[in-house]
């Protein structure tokens, strides 16, 4: 069958060099897509998806490849280099996980995370910290939310909130803060949503090194670790099972459902 679509560019990244080699060897083994999907435990279209970026691929998957062709553990090392290494195309993978949760839990201590703002309170924090047309950038913010939250099974969604994040406010005008204390209360009353705050009575914890997400997929867990000026996506078992931990340990020192509810009304009182 004649190819129908062109092969990664390898040199754009070690995602992509990664799915051009697999790509090469099945075609030098003169293997179908569907034959590579036996021997890999896959459907003929999660290789199509592999080869073409869409997907990444996982340890077992690997490991049958290294035994197939007898190529010891490369292709298990191009795996691990992949996870390591920078990746320019991170957001835009991240994005698609965001799209693919059936879980999304998170940790911020600057600001109210994105799932959760209204409009506004989005549009405040782009103008402040985007360089460049902050109303793309708004735009593409809002059409991000709403592409998990209007999703006809949003995921479960589990925010750990810093108490700083009530207390600071956010743009000139109050009704900005008093409408996002309002829709936090109602994102926290949703089947599907769970909020908890971390009061400032708890001290020091692990979450002051930072705001992080872990994202749930059908087959696997992933995370996002931000950072000034960016962020990193992370896709090694290891460190997302280390970011899950960091994440209870963050809860341990959370407050209820309920006593969040509470706090955060004591800090809308201010803005009535």
């Amino acid at each position: 069958m004649p190819n129908v679509r062109e092969p990664l560019d390898p040199r754009e990244s070690m995602w992509h060099f990664l799915a051009f080699f697999m790509r090469f060897w099945r075609e030098k083994k003169g293997l179908s897509l569907a034959q590579c999907g036996q021997l890999m435990g896959a459907a003929r279209s999660s290789v199509s998806n592999l080869e073409a970026g869409r997907r990444r691929p996982q340890d077992d998957q690997m490991r049958a490849l290294d035994l197939h062709y007898g190529t010891g553990v490369l292709f298990q090392l191009l795996l691990w280099y992949a996870r390591a290494a920078h990746d320019p195309n991170w957001f835009r993978q991240y994005a698609q996980y965001e799209k693919q949760a059936t879980a999304i839990k998170l940790f911020h201590g600057g600001g109210i995370p994105l799932l959760l703002q209204t409009d506004e309170y989005t549009r405040v924090h782009v103008q402040i910290g985007s360089q460049r047309d902050y109303e793309h950038e708004y735009n593409e913010r809002v059409e991000r939310k709403r592409s998990v939250l209007d999703r006809v099974d949003p995921p479960d969604i589990w925010v750990l909130l810093d108490e700083a994040v009530l207390a600071r406010p956010v743009g000139d005008d109050p009704e900005i803060m008093r409408s996002q204390l309002e829709h936090l209360l109602a994102m926290a009353a949703l089947p599907h949503v769970i909020l908890r705050i971390v009061p400032f009575s708890s001290g020091l914890h692990l979450g002051s090194a930072g705001f992080f997400q872990l994202i749930g997929l059908a087959d696997r867990d992933v995370a996002y670790a931000g950072a000034p000026g960016g962020g990193r996506l992370i896709e090694s078992p290891g460190e997302t099972r280390a970011m899950g931990d960091r994440f209870d340990r963050i809860g341990a020192k959370a407050a209820s459902e309920d006593l969040s509810r509470d706090i955060v009304k004591q800090y809308l009182e201010r803005y009535l």
